[in-house]
């Protein structure tokens, strides 16, 4: 769920996984791995430097309203 999250505030804010990494500070690889829902439970501190890259609260990048009905159901 965090993966689909950050991957389409970082699609809407038109930047790329190795911007997004270059500006928070988060390795490009680590991004990618949250985005593919390979990592499902990133730190509290990477949450943070993502979602103030991006602009957004933690609340935002990881709120539950945010899922896709499929995601919720399941």
């Amino acid at each position: 769920m965090i993966g689909r999250r950050l991957k389409e505030l970082r699609l809407d804010k038109g930047i790329s996984l190795s911007e997004l990494s270059r500006r928070s500070g988060v390795s490009k690889s680590y991004i990618s791995n949250i985005e593919r829902g390979v990592q499902k439970n990133p730190s509290l501190i990477v949450l943070r430097k993502l979602s103030k890259t991006l602009d957004v609260t933690i609340e935002q990048l990881v709120a539950w309203k945010f899922a896709s009905k499929d995601e919720k159901s399941s």
